[in-house]
């Protein structure tokens, strides 16, 4: 299937999000939940799967469906199309801070392989799949980077990574050591290991965790500084965990909501 050829705009520094263009008639397809706006000859119409297959029969749709639903996505795949006379724009929005990346898959062979939650939006006939990771020992530890998503075609596709973004490119038989959660996405000639720290201290006390994600040239390789499930965790710790408010600003915060301290200072009559 053709793709369609979209102009396009990515706007912001830490907050991103990306405005594209469409000409009459073409599309662009995006995941649930990540539609920012929209110019007012833009239709939505949400698909059964990933917006690749819905012309190649019901077999197609229930194939790309399971596709996402293994990935954890949603079953259905929201496609945008500029049904007016002239040019009309659309945007998606990140859903955290970080960065929004263009991946031209021409230019990278026709295949991308990102985390499963990396995906934001792409030009129609982009297909959305699954890729697993070849190694058993990638499946026991790899965690994150285990099942993984694999874009292909050869039009425009943009994924979002948290933080601040780093491509290398790997020779032939160079090694890159990085925990899993850091890793955004890779090109299909990557090899994808999961080795152990090593040392049973640095395991124990390094706050690494016990494994790590070993990756091997040739290829080109994206990396985030801020991995959202780190993020979550680090949220979770500092929030209240019985409830009730935090004032994180004062000294006193622990207190300030009644309790004898508190109570104190604030003239307490009882």
């Amino acid at each position: 299937m053709a793709m369609d050829v979209i102009d396009y705009d990515i706007r912001g520094s830490e907050m991103q999000f990306v405005e594209v263009e469409l000409d009459p008639g073409e599309a662009a397809i995006g995941e649930a939940g990540s539609l920012m706006f929209m110019d007012a000859d833009i239709q939505m119409d949400t698909v059964f799967g990933d917006g690749s297959a819905q012309q190649s029969g019901i077999f197609g749709k229930l194939l790309g469906a399971g596709k996402r639903l293994v990935t954890g996505e949603s079953l259905f795949t929201t496609v945008y199309s500029n049904q007016g006379q002239g040019k009309q724009r659309v945007a998606f929005a990140a859903p955290y801070p970080g960065k929004i990346l263009p991946m031209d898959l021409r230019e990278l062979g026709g295949t991308l392989i990102c985390q499963k939650d990396a995906f934001l939006c792409a030009a129609k006939g982009v297909s959305l799949g699954i890729h697993f990771q070849r190694k058993l020992s990638v499946g026991f530890f790899g965690g994150e980077g285990f099942i993984m998503q694999r874009l292909e075609g050869d039009g425009l596709a943009f994924v979002h990574a948290g933080g601040t973004v780093v491509r290398r490119d790997l020779a032939p038989g160079e090694v890159l050591r990085v925990d899993t959660g850091c890793l955004v996405a890779h090109t299909v000639d990557v090899n994808f290991e999961i080795e152990y720290v090593g040392k049973i201290k640095t395991a124990l006390f390094g706050g690494e965790g016990l494994f790590f994600a070993k990756l091997s040239g040739p290829g080109t390789v994206w990396l985030q500084s801020l991995p959202f499930s780190r993020l979550a965790s680090r949220v979770f710790a500092a929030a209240p965990q019985r409830g009730g408010a935090r004032e994180e600003g004062s000294v006193l915060g622990g207190f300030s909501g009644g309790g004898l301290l508190g109570g104190v200072l604030g003239g307490d009559r009882n």
